[in-house]
């Protein structure tokens, strides 16, 4: 028998091969005769290009940048011929804000526009941005100030490019300096979300970015006014694209002043790893993530996997470090939290219990 074992990552606890290492050790100290192949995964989300530089040759190029804040980092991005590969975590990331910092009416993407148009300015005319893990909620004006927009109230002054500007945006100054037309950006998610209303980036989104009940009403009417400046402007309504609503509804301005394609962010990883030539060859599928929950299967690793394993007629197991909600026929599925003491426990021993985990879904294989 031969096991594809593609997990995403545990977020917070284990990486995607790491999850892979542990339980394969679990399956083949109980069943040496199994064949089994680890493919990691990821979705669009912080760590993809980690991910990826497994299976392409990226190089890396350090530049500084600055913070959601405006305080100056250093930041890494990578290239493959023509090509940069951004993570927006690294420069507008969550984990770059202590709790009391967090604030999606004054966090700004701004650094990671720092980051693209260094790429540009490289000769790199493809770039991917990876949009997981932002701190942001900014519908991407910060960005696209970088790149040389101007964003002005009513008055015609000049704002700054963070949540709490996007209710006064009134007009927008069009930059000269960069042909979108001969540069192609693609905005990798891992959600279907709108840009703004009760599943948009605000109401789902901000409250983990640090935003009060009261902000959160606030950026959501202000994503609602910025996507009627786009409309005006462009003379299409974006709002309700899939994956609008993504990391602070980031691509707003991504695809509405720079001609950017918003992508699932599974499919370019999954064409680049090669996975459907890897599930072609197994017996059985193993897929994963920290929560697995309905969201899983809105653009996520757990749910692609499970519409390829039905397209290939492959049989599919489960394991998270909670399991609330699956779809589908499964052949098992395993939880962490069911044999952890408690949450903490889960998620600073997740090695050994999904290893644990092997050794059950080896004993009860054919």
């Amino acid at each position: 028998m031969r096991i594809l074992i593609c997990p995403d990552k545990f977020k917070g606890s284990i990486s995607a091969k790491e999850v892979c290492a542990a339980l394969k050790k679990g399956i083949v100290d109980t069943r040496s005769d199994l064949d089994i192949i680890l493919h990691p995964l990821a979705d669009g989300g912080d760590g993809s290009i980690e991910l990826l530089k497994d299976y392409i040759d990226l190089t890396r190029v350090e530049i500084e940048t600055l913070d959601p804040l405006y305080r100056t980092i250093s930041a890494n991005y990578y290239h493959s011929d023509n090509a940069a590969f951004i993570e927006m975590a690294s420069a507008s990331g969550l984990v770059l804000l202590t709790e009391h910092e967090r604030n999606p009416m004054n966090a700004s993407s701004y650094g990671t526009g720092l980051m693209i148009r260094d790429a540009i300015s490289k000769g790199f005319n493809r770039v991917f941005l990876f949009i997981g893990g932002s701190a942001t909620n900014d519908a991407g004006i910060g960005i696209a100030q970088a790149l040389g927009y101007t964003f002005l109230d009513s008055s015609d002054r000049e704002l700054r490019p963070n949540g709490s500007s996007l209710a006064k945006i009134k007009s927008i100054e069009i930059p000269r300096t960069i042909n979108f037309d001969s540069i192609n950006i693609t905005v990798l998610c891992d959600v279907i979300n709108p840009m703004y209303g009760p599943n948009g980036a605000a109401q789902i989104y901000a409250k983990q970015k640090g935003a009060t009940c009261h902000m959160i009403d606030d950026l959501d009417q202000g994503l609602k006014n910025y996507a009627s400046v786009i409309h005006d402007l462009i003379g299409e309504d974006i709002s309700n694209i899939p994956g609008m609503g993504a990391a602070g509804a980031v691509a707003a301005s991504l695809v509405g002043l720079c001609k950017a394609k918003l992508e699932d962010g599974f499919s370019i990883i999954s064409r680049e790893t090669g996975l459907v030539q890897m599930m072609e060859k197994a017996d059985l599928v193993i897929t994963g993530e920290g929560k697995i929950d309905e969201t899983s299967y809105q653009g996520k690793v757990v749910g692609n996997i499970h519409h390829l394993c039905e397209q290939y007629a492959k049989p599919m197991g489960i394991v998270g470090g909670r399991v609330e909600f699956v779809q589908g026929k499964l052949k098992f599925q395993y939880a962490v939290m069911d044999i952890a003491d408690n949450i903490e426990d889960s998620m600073s021993n997740a090695y050994n219990y999904l290893k644990e985990i092997g050794y059950s879904i080896a004993s009860k294989l054919d």
